[in-house]
């Protein structure tokens, strides 16, 4: 096959603060940067530099969000909770779709309202590296 998954797009009020926020959440840089579009990318020389999909934040008119994400980002962390604590103080809130109380991931929202979750960590007989 000769295609490749390029990146994930993300429509935003304000593309630069979200794509800084995400920015900050990775630890990802940014790329490209005009006035309708920025693009990040994992570090420079990381395993998943060339790999993991870019995510290219495109402004679009304002107007509300509304109703839960067809599309969303799962993070999987070391320390659930110290991630969560750390995604928060960046400008992250709870959010609460109906997932009930015994689930083992946290559902967050990004400053425009975009849910994303933070996984529990692997354990050991998990991982496959």
């Amino acid at each position: 096959m000769t295609i490749r998954w390029q990146s994930v797009c993300v429509d935003a009020q304000d593309a630069s603060t979200l794509a800084r926020f995400w920015a900050d959440v990775l630890g990802w840089r940014i790329t490209f940067e005009d006035a309708d579009e920025i693009v990040l990318e994992p570090p420079a020389g990381s395993p998943e530099e060339g790999v993991v999909p870019d995510l290219l934040f495109l402004a679009v008119p304002a107007g509300s969000k509304t109703g839960k994400n067809r599309l969303h980002i799962d993070l999987r962390p070391e320390d659930q909770e110290a991630e969560v604590r750390r995604i928060e103080a960046l400008g992250a809130r709870r959010v609460d779709i109906g997932q009930g109380p015994d689930v083992t991931w946290v559902v967050l929202g990004d400053p425009e309202g975009n849910e994303f979750c933070v996984l529990r960590a692997l354990r050991p007989d998990e991982r496959t590296t």
